[in-house]
């Protein structure tokens, strides 16, 4: 979301308003929860759901959206359902923008839509309270988290899977919702209207959706109105796809537009006057002050992107290039006010786990369940005593660590479950070609230890 500042002059306001939706993107924190269900176990599976989902959490990961578990939640069952969206609930507090995305079987019964978990089996109304989750329990979450935008994408309009049942208060298709204040509600088709799975690995919606939104100058409505045109052709009209939308306030680009000249407005102002009244872009304003980029040093190496290496040189650039490629940066190595802004909008990152190891000595200390890097790591050190261990594994959240070795060779390597960083170190040490063994291994919550 941006918006456009200026000193107050009354003669610069139509010329503000004209750029300011060609001005680059500011930082912007996007979270999203991506579902995808189809291994149904009651009723009839879907090809598709956990394909388009998948393809889905990639694309808004290139987008800059931080996902809800780190990656798309598939085939769910409703205790896990709750869960991922309570989670999504507590992670969109402060955000700009917020994102819900499913792919899977969604009903409306009484009027009310709900998103059915794997394990469902319902016979009758009053079961689906307990078995399914209610959409509107997504908008809640969303509601009152400080959010500009809220986006809720609903590609769940597939054929009752119900209907031969004595469900029968459930319709085809789902309802039209109202959307709250900040809110757009996209579905894959017009409410009460069935939806394809389709035939080619992907429904038709998820993979226009997916293919418009990496396009570059379309704003929020564009956006949806590109991917409706485009179902509308692929399925030769017989599938509509529907928006529901309260008023936004201003503009959101999933990609912003390329910069370009402003254009040439009678009597306005000229550009250098112009260029003068807008705040400048964040990343081309160096940091000088001495305290901030500390700041940036300590928030670096917090997210694993050290500032400085192991013999003590200064890598802070290397570390700022390799945090702006990963957030999709243009890499400059430059420690900007853009660049501080991102990394304070981050969310902490914890739990933290440590394993670190002295190469000369012999030494090794771990540590797990720490709220900081620097925490985990100190506490993994204290385990050396008087003698140093510089070299230092850190992971945090669900991953995991372990540390193999033999008296050939040694490894360290992180994984997302414990088995796997086991397994991998046990390789990885044992290419030297004597057999090693694990002294250690953690999740960054201590399980698996």
């Amino acid at each position: 979301m941006q918006r456009c500042a200026y000193d107050g002059s009354r003669l610069l306001l139509a010329a503000c308003l004209v750029l300011c939706c060609i001005l680059p993107a500011r930082a912007e924190k996007r979270v999203a929860l991506v579902i995808g269900n189809s291994a149904y176990r009651n009723i009839a599976s879907l090809d598709n759901p956990v394909k388009d989902a998948v393809l889905m959490a990639e694309t808004l990961r290139r987008l800059g959206f931080t996902l809800t578990g780190g990656r798309a939640q598939l085939d769910l069952d409703k205790p896990a359902i709750d869960g991922a969206v309570q989670s999504f609930g507590r992670e969109v507090q402060g955000a700009d923008v917020a994102l819900f995305y499913y792919a899977g079987h969604g009903v409306q019964v009484a009027g009310a839509n709900y998103l059915v978990p794997v394990g469902a089996n319902p016979t009758r109304e009053a079961d689906v309270d307990f078995q399914m989750m209610d959409v509107n329990l997504v908008l809640r979450q969303m509601q009152g988290s400080g959010t500009r935008l809220n986006v809720v994408i609903l590609d769940a309009c597939r054929n009752n899977p119900f209907g031969t049942r004595s469900l029968r208060a459930a319709d085809g298709g789902l309802a039209q919702m109202r959307a709250p204040d900040g809110t757009l509600i996209s579905y894959a088709t017009q409410p009460g209207n069935v939806a394809q799975d389709g035939d080619d690995g992907h429904s038709p919606y998820t993979k226009a959706l997916a293919a418009t939104l990496t396009q570059p100058g379309l704003d929020i409505f564009q956006t949806f109105n590109q991917v409706g045109l485009a179902v509308k052709r692929a399925t030769s009209g017989a599938q509509q796809p529907w928006v529901s939308s309260s008023p936004i306030d201003g503009a959101f680009y999933f990609v912003p537009p390329a910069p370009q000249s402003a254009p040439q407005v009678a009597a306005m102002p000229s550009q250098e006057a112009l260029v003068a009244t807008l705040r400048p872009d964040p990343d081309r304003i160096p940091l000088k002050d001495v305290a901030l980029i500390g700041e940036v040093r300590d928030r670096l190496y917090e997210r694993n992107f050290d500032p400085q290496s192991g013999d003590g040189r200064d890598t802070l650039a290397l570390a700022i290039s390799r945090f702006q490629e990963k957030s999709n940066i243009t890499p400059t190595g430059e420690a900007t006010e853009g660049l501080l802004t991102r990394l304070r909008k981050l969310d902490d990152l914890k739990p933290w786990g440590s394993i670190v190891y002295g190469v000369d000595n012999n030494k090794w200390g771990m540590s797990w369940n720490h709220a900081s890097r620097r925490a985990a790591v100190t506490d993994a050190r204290s385990n050396c005593g008087s003698a140093k261990c510089p070299v230092e594994l850190s992971f945090y959240g669900s991953h995991c660590g372990a540390f193999a070795i033999s008296d050939k060779s040694w490894s360290l390597v992180q994984r997302d479950t414990v088995k796997a960083a086991r397994d991998a170190a046990l390789d990885e040490c044992g290419k030297a070609g004597k057999s090693c063994r694990i002294v250690g291994a953690v999740c960054a919550d201590g399980s698996g230890r």
